[in-house]
């Protein structure tokens, strides 16, 4: 039977269909990450972006994602599944349809926070309906497997997604694509999914801690974009982290006190959830930073132009989701804490390549052994990483526990990101060629050594489910 206990669930033979909408979740959110990297410079020229400002149609999206991920997951679990995945897969779609007709600079980026909200709700309440629907074991990490390979090919086709759209159309095409196929999959999940039954109104919840925790991680999330660029002891930034850090203190505080906690407090006592928060936290900080190096390695220092960028990520995402499949199947031949050890090392191992062979007239063949570890390290980590942070979970808390480690996943990134930006030496001034080569060289021997003390941190644990 499947893990939902719902006379509405899906039965086995059908659940092929609800995995296809839910991985097309997963490309939507994922795409629409880095799509419109591709179209900036329209967008600057045609709405008036001064250079400063133009960032933020990217960091606006990041920025609301990271800090309602943790409120999304809740609301999953609370009002329901099927029915917050319907409400996010419409609020892309209207707000796409918004963003491709945008006549201003500040439409675009309300536009921008607006769909970081959508994702914030669609990411969890998908990551629950497929640790719900499916049967914990090789059935759910199938389902993992196939919703994973659709958002690396999401990461990595954006860009040359992006490239076709804007020649052929324009920039506003990179959101008007979203349009259809977030409607279709709010459709589909609707007639898909298990119903959910009434809102549980006469439950509690907890505003206070929604609160706090939304405006601190927010604030967090911004800080750690917003200064690399601003400067670290800027007014600006020290206000929003002072504020950030009392926002989480309140947060701690009133957890604590509810009798319906945002995070119910046995979560932090389940080892393997608490080891996969560390594992996402590390795995975006790491793997997922490493492509904004490599354009800049394609783009600056080898000339390539926004179709050969995109086309150069083809290799990576087709090996990532293989990856994806292989980690799927290494979790049932040897177990996650082994798989984890194997593809952190082949990760390593492809980011100490890639930073060996980088170089001012190398091939882009030269790359390829670098490229192929470190994308199959990548697809399975990311397999490993979301069975481990959902195995033992009581299905009531899916959603949050979703929230929990997708939120990590976002900070590490934010934070991984200014790292490895401030030792590359790329955000603060504009490098010579040879100086960006050094500081793409450099931020790839620290991807691959970060990668590295991640595997040594696996060790301790003893069972798969603890990671």
């Amino acid at each position: 039977m499947p893990a939902v206990n719902s006379p509405s669930a899906p039965s086995r033979r059908r659940l092929g269909l609800p995995l296809l909408v839910l991985a097309s979740a997963q490309l939507v959110i994922s795409l629409d990450y880095n799509i419109v990297y591709v179209a900036l410079p329209g967008i600057g020229s045609a709405l008036g972006f001064s250079g400063q400002d133009l960032q933020w149609v990217v960091s606006a999206y990041v920025v609301t994602t990271g800090g309602f991920l943790l409120l999304g997951g809740r609301a999953t679990d609370l009002l329901g599944r099927r029915r917050v995945f319907v409400v996010a897969a419409l609020l892309y779609a209207v707000s796409s349809l918004v963003g491709g007709l945008s006549e201003s600079a500040g439409v675009l980026v309300a536009v921008r926070a607006v769909q970081g909200i959508g994702g914030s709700l669609l990411f969890p309440a998908a990551l629950s309906l497929i640790n719900t629907l499916y049967e914990e074991g090789p059935s759910r990490n199938r389902a993992l497997a196939a919703w994973g390979a659709a958002g690396a090919g999401g990461l990595c086709f954006g860009s040359l997604l992006g490239g076709v759209l804007v020649d052929a159309f324009g920039w506003p095409a990179v959101f008007l694509v979203n349009v259809p196929l977030a409607g279709a999959i709010a459709l589909a999940g609707t007639f898909l999914f298990p119903a959910d039954g009434p809102p549980p109104w006469q439950r509690d919840f907890d505003l206070p801690g929604a609160l706090t925790a939304t405006a601190g991680i927010t604030l967090l999330v911004f800080v750690l974009i917003h200064a690399p660029e601003a400067g670290w002891s800027s007014r600006g930034v020290l206000f929003c982290a002072a504020l950030s850090v009392i926002s989480l203190s309140l947060f701690v505080l009133v957890e604590t006190r509810s009798r319906a906690p945002l995070t119910p407090g046995h979560l932090f006592r389940h080892r393997g959830l608490l080891g996969a928060m560390v594992l996402t936290a590390l795995f975006s900080a790491t793997f997922s930073s490493l492509p904004y190096f490599l354009t800049l390695y394609f783009q600056t220092v080898h000339g390539y132009s926004a179709m050969a960028t995109g086309a150069a990520f083809l290799v990576p995402a087709l090996v990532v989701a293989a990856g994806t499949k292989v980690g799927e199947r290494a979790v049932a031949a040897v177990g996650v804490r082994t798989m984890l050890l194997g593809s952190m090392a082949t990760g390593a191992v492809g980011a100490l390549l890639l930073a060996l062979a980088f170089s001012a007239d190398g091939s882009y063949v030269r790359l390829l052994p670098g490229i192929v570890l470190l994308s199959l390290g990548q697809g399975a980590t990311w397999t490993g990483m979301w069975i481990a942070a959902a195995t033992g979970i009581p299905a009531q808390d899916q959603g949050i526990a979703s929230g929990l480690a997708s939120t990590t996943l976002q900070v590490g990134s934010a934070v991984g990101l200014a790292v490895l930006v401030a030792v590359a030496g790329t955000g603060s001034h504009e490098p010579t060629t040879a100086g960006l080569l050094d500081g793409v060289r450099a931020a790839a021997f620290v991807i691959a050594a970060g990668i590295c003390l991640g595997a040594v941190a696996l060790l301790p644990f003893r069972r798969p489910a603890d990671v």
